[in-house]
């Protein structure tokens, strides 16, 4: 196997998951997200989208803001799950091989990219 080089990443998403009982926990921690840092903000979404199988909202952040964003989420996401991935191009790989997970991982609807989900 081949190693990919960093500057491969051209950015990153992570995507906080909610549900109605945690729906104002997840609108809090995005405001707080919004207060402290400078990132591109997605649309609050009440309903799956994409491959995530829950509710969530994404934010799209710098490669160059990583440590402090992750970190932060590390400590203060509470009990959301948040998912985060590079984005290199490979849609697939990015999002089922190149994940991390804070707090529980959960079922991506992988099947929405273009290969088959193997």
């Amino acid at each position: 196997m081949t190693d990919l080089a960093v500057s491969t990443i051209k950015d990153w998403h992570a995507h906080v998951y909610f549900n109605t009982n945690s729906r104002d926990a997840a609108r809090a921690l995005r405001e707080r997200i919004e207060a402290s840092f400078e990132m591109t903000m997605g649309r609050f979404h009440e309903r799956p989208v994409g491959p995530h199988p829950m509710w969530s909202f994404q934010v799209a952040f710098r490669n160059d803001a990583f440590a402090g964003l992750i970190s932060w989420l590390a400590l203060n996401r509470g009990n959301l799950t948040v998912f985060v991935h590079p984005n290199t191009g490979q849609d697939l790989e990015d999002h089922r091989d190149r994940a991390i997970w804070l707090g529980p991982a959960a079922d991506l609807n992988l099947a929405i990219f273009d290969r088959a989900a193997a």
